[in-house]
């Protein structure tokens, strides 16, 4: 269930102070000027007898108020309570995110969940304070305001990249929603940077960057990822349409704190990729999630109460697309990490297709091989053994006829059934692909070693079974548990340890 909004004694003191701890947890809506704001508003505050208090922008937006362009509501973190668990709200949330209200109905979202159509708007109603619709319809808006004050994006492209098939829907929308047409948000013609877009992306601190950059450096591929001290580069797009992003923090104004945000910079991305692309960041890099209420739940444990001390902003390091993570999963099967980067970089630059000679300067040369390139591959001399050829063939063939795929509607068991069903994928394997392609805070591979030795202080090993009966109190929390034993696992050696997944093998030690 959705935690309550805060009392109203804490709203109006955390909107008085403009406590940043609150951003995103509610929003303030006044009702004299119909505007809605976040509570770190700079904007004098207003009367408490004219404020009304919404848990979120949709609610806020289904009541009849429009963002405030000061303090700009797009810009707040995400609930992190929502954080892509297997809750049905959550669930269906994710699916909002990539989308799935575009151009379907309610009623195929619904059944995608195996609900009824008024049973999941009631729900909505209920937790959310917004049917689905509405949710859906908050979330475009507020993206195309993003693009609209950041951007130099044409109103049709931003139109496209919002979800609206027409610029003229989209400006009806727009016009209804917030009382002025898009263009009247650009008060200065911005100059156009080429193919080059920049976006705020926000998230709630702490946040670990150092963390999340470390741990992408040691897997980057060659030719398609380069990870330095400060940012993350990668190639994207397709065949026909390649581009390359880069993440780094973002930078603060001179004598002025940095914001908590990322800073992605988008390179040759077409507009209706655009939302996919920014999700995608959001959750290879775990924006949407809440330290603080993660930490309040693990932190029950002895065990883990120091390791979030010690490192309270470490996220979940995703990858960018599911089908790399599977193949990349098993080719580290039993070697280290570096050698799962060879073996791994080998087959890219085999199958992958190569990239116009522009791509070069940034250190790309191609893009992650396809599942209908692998599919039926001839992998002689990239020095796979022949089980983990047959696996990976295995999974661009159930990948193609969809017999396992990445589907946010899934649930974390059904998921890992599906993959488990699959020849050489064990059920450590499944749990790795669960944490790295779909971010999710639940996934626990209770066969993995390491933890079997790390959980323990003494010089004793739990068994799999004791492990994960031990970490049912850690719910839905555990992938955060797995990622900080992990990473004090790494550190209590001279030379960090490989994170490397296994395959059916019960024993399967990861580092």
């Amino acid at each position: 269930m959705s935690p309550p909004l805060p009392a109203s004694d804490i709203c109006e003191q955390a909107r008085l102070s403009r406590d940043a701890r609150f951003d995103g947890l509610f929003f303030t809506a006044v009702r004299t000027t119909g505007i809605y704001c976040r509570p770190v508003c700079p904007a004098p505050a207003p009367k408490a007898t004219n404020v009304v208090y919404y848990p979120n922008a949709a609610a806020a937006e289904a009541a009849g108020f429009r963002p405030c362009l000061r303090c700009r509501p797009e810009l707040s973190p995400a609930d992190g309570h929502w954080h892509r668990g297997d809750d049905l709200v959550a669930r269906a949330l994710a699916l909002i995110d990539q989308g799935a209200l575009n151009e379907a109905p309610l009623a195929d979202l619904a059944q995608r969940l195996h609900i009824g159509e008024r049973q999941l708007r009631r729900l909505f109603v209920e937790r959310l304070g917004a049917a689905p619709v509405g949710v859906h319809g908050t979330r475009r808006l507020l993206f195309a305001k993003q693009l609209l004050t950041e951007t130099a994006l044409p109103i049709t492209e931003v139109a496209l990249a919002a979800g609206f098939n027409s610029v003229r829907r989209f400006n009806a929308v727009f016009q209804d929603a917030y009382r002025m047409p898009p263009r009247d948000l650009r008060e200065a013609p911005r100059e156009s940077t080429g193919d080059a877009l920049t976006l705020r992306l926000a998230y709630r601190p702490p946040y670990d960057l150092p963390a999340m950059l470390d741990f992408l450096r040691g897997r980057a591929l060659a030719g398609i990822e380069v990870v330095d001290e400060v940012a993350y580069t990668r190639v994207i797009g397709t065949a026909d349409a390649p581009g390359w992003l880069r993440v780094r923090a973002w930078p603060g104004k001179r004598g002025e704190p940095a914001p908590d945000a990322l800073r992605l910079e988008l390179h040759g991305c077409a507009p209706l990729r655009l939302q996919d692309t920014v999700q995608r960041v959001r959750r290879m890099f775990d924006l949407d999630a809440d330290p603080h209420t993660i930490a309040m739940h693990l932190g029950h444990d002895a065990r883990l109460a120091p390791l979030l001390r010690k490192r309270p902003g470490l996220r979940l390091p995703s990858g960018w697309d599911g089908s790399e993570i599977a193949v990349r999963a098993v080719i580290g099967q039993q070697v280290s990490v570096a050698a799962a980067r060879t073996l791994t970089a080998r087959l890219s630059k085999r199958f992958g297709t190569p990239l116009p000679e522009a791509f070069v300067a940034q250190g790309f040369a191609h893009l992650f091989p396809t599942p209908e390139a692998l599919v039926d591959a001839d992998f002689d001399g990239l020095g796979l053994i022949g089980s983990r050829i047959a696996t990976i063939r295995g999974i661009a063939a159930a990948l193609l006829d969809g017999r396992v795929d990445f589907d946010r509607a899934r649930t974390l068991d059904d998921f890992v059934a599906r993959w488990v069903a699959l020849p050489g994928i064990g059920p450590w394997t499944a749990q790795y692909i669960a944490l790295r392609a779909l971010g999710h805070p639940d996934a626990f591979p209770a066969e993995d070693l390491v933890l079997q030795k790390t959980l323990p202080t003494g010089e004793t090993r739990m068994t799999a079974r004791a492990l994960r009966a031990h970490a049912e109190a850690w719910r839905p929390w555990r992938g955060y548990a797995v990622f900080h034993l992990w990473r004090e696992a790494a550190a209590s050696v001279p030379a960090a340890p490989s994170i490397r997944p296994r395959g059916r093998s019960k024993r399967s030690p990861s580092p």
